[in-house]
């Protein structure tokens, strides 16, 4: 006999079968390549037999190709068995915007199991530790301090409570006396196209740039001038100090210390784990790094080392949602804390946002086109704009909690790759015998 009330839910009637997840298979993956301004965006998309799909956006500047290249890894596959996809495709990625591809993947399979099973991306991550997500907001040049500062106390006023903006030896270029150098490394130089070098494609040791007294006074000007418009409380991070050497990175961030700057991002290259802790020792700023990094493994000796004082890994490098949310968790066991770097679309940027949701020692997330109107276009089904008051708030629905605007998308495709989804049947299968072990 049911001695059930008849007005109460039978336990059925919370099950809401949006698809069988234990019978999903991926059937194709697709792109839509958008861009502006010199930025190119690949996106894609993960088709199933039960209509369900789930997007993922290739890393800023990467080919669209990481990516396809993974499909045929993929076909017949479940989408939610996420870890195990992962384990199986990770081999093919790579620091840089050569880890795209894979983080893309992982990006799509967990809005797709998401779906699947009616969740939020980040309930699959474990469960989340804040319901909004602190926006930072990063600032293109601009050629005086005092314009960075009106600039940035834009930023303030639109809500954003952490903000970034470059200090380097760009701005010094052509001015008499800031720096000294090898002929034909800088641009411009003349010498540059009779032997090769340029500054862009030289690591730091390598340049042999330097500083002079006048560079780092017209830098620590310019920071002055920033500081006096935009006041001591706001937390600033500097970014885009320029391919110079270990000496003078520890000049210019001594330098600049009496601004109490949120912290020094970049200042050598991530490899150089025995450079970072002689910065992180000397210094009395914050030093970062991360952005190119793959996976944990990646992040492992300057977590060690206790080179840094921030981690800043970008979710389409670093792995995915899952693996990132790992490395946070690994350099919370060291002390150290994470911000997310992110130059994307609203859906890698999403795909960020559910990391950081289920990431404890999580600080801010990067937003990079706060000047570009049609940047909410590509994203339906959350309040607009996106960012709200400088903070993003995490979204209940399932998956990465969103769905595409398929016209904007179109509307913005690039010239060179103009296609829209199509099937991509050249991809589906890969003469290769993938395993890494005899």
């Amino acid at each position: 006999m049911n001695t059930q009330p008849h007005d109460t839910p039978r336990p059925e009637e919370y099950v809401r079968p949006h698809s069988y997840p234990s019978q999903l298979k991926i059937t194709d993956l697709r792109t839509a390549t958008v861009g502006w301004g010199g930025w190119r965006f690949p996106i894609i998309r993960i088709d199933t037999n039960q209509g369900l799909s789930g997007y993922g956006e290739v890393r800023d500047g990467a080919s669209k190709k990481y990516a396809l290249m993974l499909k045929s890894r993929l076909l017949g596959e479940n989408p939610c068995h996420v870890d195990k996809l992962f384990r199986k495709i990770k081999q093919f990625g790579h620091h840089g915007r050569q880890g795209g591809g894979v983080c893309a993947v992982e990006m799509a399979l967990m809005d797709l199991a998401g779906k699947a099973y009616n969740v939020p991306a980040y309930m699959l991550a474990g469960g989340q530790f804040r319901d909004r997500i602190r926006m930072y907001c990063d600032t293109p040049d601009e050629p005086t301090g005092e314009a960075m500062g009106r600039k940035l106390k834009e930023r303030l006023e639109r809500g954003f409570t952490l903000l970034k903006m470059d200090v380097g030896i760009e701005s010094l270029l052509g001015v008499k006396g800031a720096l000294s150098w090898p002929q034909g490394v800088l641009p411009g130089d003349p010498a540059a196209k009779q032997d090769g070098r340029d500054i862009r494609h030289l690591m730091h040791p390598f340049t042999h740039v330097r500083l002079t007294q006048k560079g780092i006074e017209l830098l620590v000007e310019h920071v002055a001038q920033v500081r006096a418009i935009v006041g001591d409380e706001v937390p600033i991070a500097v970014d885009h100090f320029g391919h110079i050497g270990l000496d003078d990175c520890l000049r210019l961030g001594q330098a600049l210390e009496r601004f109490n700057l949120a912290w020094l991002e970049d200042m050598v290259p991530w490899q150089y784990t025995e450079q970072w802790q002689q910065l992180e020792r000397a210094l009395h700023t914050p030093v970062c790094t991360g952005e190119d990094i793959y996976l944990k493994e990646g992040f492992m000796p300057l977590l060690q080392a206790r080179a840094v004082n921030v981690i800043h890994p970008d979710l389409a490098t670093s792995g995915g949602i899952l693996e990132t949310k790992k490395i946070g968790d690994l350099a919370q066991e060291y002390g150290i804390s994470m911000a997310l770097h992110m130059a994307g679309t609203p859906i890698s940027t999403m795909a960020s946002v559910h990391c950081a949701a289920a990431t404890e020692n999580f600080i801010a997330l990067e937003h990079h086109f706060t000047d570009i109107p049609f940047w909410n276009d590509f994203i339906d089904g959350l309040p607009k704009p996106i960012i709200q008051n400088g903070f993003i708030p995490v979204p209940d629905t399932p998956g990465l909690g969103f769905t595409v605007n398929e016209e904007a998308i179109q509307a913005h495709l690039v010239p060179d790759d103009p296609g829209f989804f199509e099937p991509t049947p050249e991809w589906d299968d890969a003469q290769s015998w993938d395993r890494l072990w005899s």
